[in-house]
């Protein structure tokens, strides 16, 4: 693991007793679909959604994977996808390559595909704006992880998904174009990064 993301990790993992109560019962209820499936030795899809498929579920999909891979945790395979299909947003991109990450922008397009690297042996994860729909998210045998309130409320139904589950954060988007921007992006950022490592720590190989 690149050493930037490594010491981030293990600053956050000091940090699990500022997780409140309630969201750390949330967590732990994911925390148990993986236990399941990773004791029975099968792939753990995790597919974190928002609306828009720019922010929060990226942050969710990239530490998810990062997590998993701190602990140990190798059948883990993350997405993102969102209501509707947008971009990743250039402040989500900015915010992540701050904290450590390797990326790389792989092409031009309106909606560009990133190339984001957390340990260098590994092959980077390409992350892109999409729908829930899109071929490249689980048609089934997944947990759904809602990272926003929007997504909550126009997914009241993810087809099959085994677990869907609310673990809604603010949306740093409040911010663009303000003093106050790549500090936010940073802390949605790292308090996913938390969150992700503190329900990863629960599971026993």
């Amino acid at each position: 693991m690149l050493d930037r993301i490594k010491n981030q990790c293990d600053f956050l993992v000091t940090q699990f007793d500022d997780i409140p109560e309630s969201r750390k019962e949330i967590l732990q209820r994911i925390a148990k679909y993986i236990q399941e499936k990773n004791t029975n030795n099968q792939e753990i899809r995790l597919v974190y959604v928002c609306t828009h498929n720019s922010r929060r579920s990226h942050f969710g999909r990239v530490w998810g994977k990062v997590a998993a891979s701190y602990y140990g945790i190798e059948n883990v395979k993350t997405f993102s996808a969102g209501t509707e299909a947008t971009a990743m947003h250039p402040n989500t991109v900015k915010a992540l390559e701050s904290i450590g990450f390797n990326i790389d922008q792989l092409d031009q397009s309106v909606n560009p595909v990133y190339a984001i690297s957390y340990r260098d042996e590994e092959e980077a994860l390409r992350c892109f704006s999409k729908t829930i729909d899109h071929p490249i998210v689980p048609k089934d045998h997944f947990a759904a992880i809602m990272t926003c309130a929007e997504a909550e409320e126009n997914c009241p139904f993810v087809p099959g998904a085994e677990l869907r589950i609310s673990t809604t954060y603010e949306d740093p988007k409040a911010f663009d174009d303000t003093i106050q921007q790549d500090e936010k992006y940073i802390e949605r950022s790292l308090q996913i990064a938390r969150d992700n490592l503190y329900l990863f720590s629960l599971i026993k190989n």
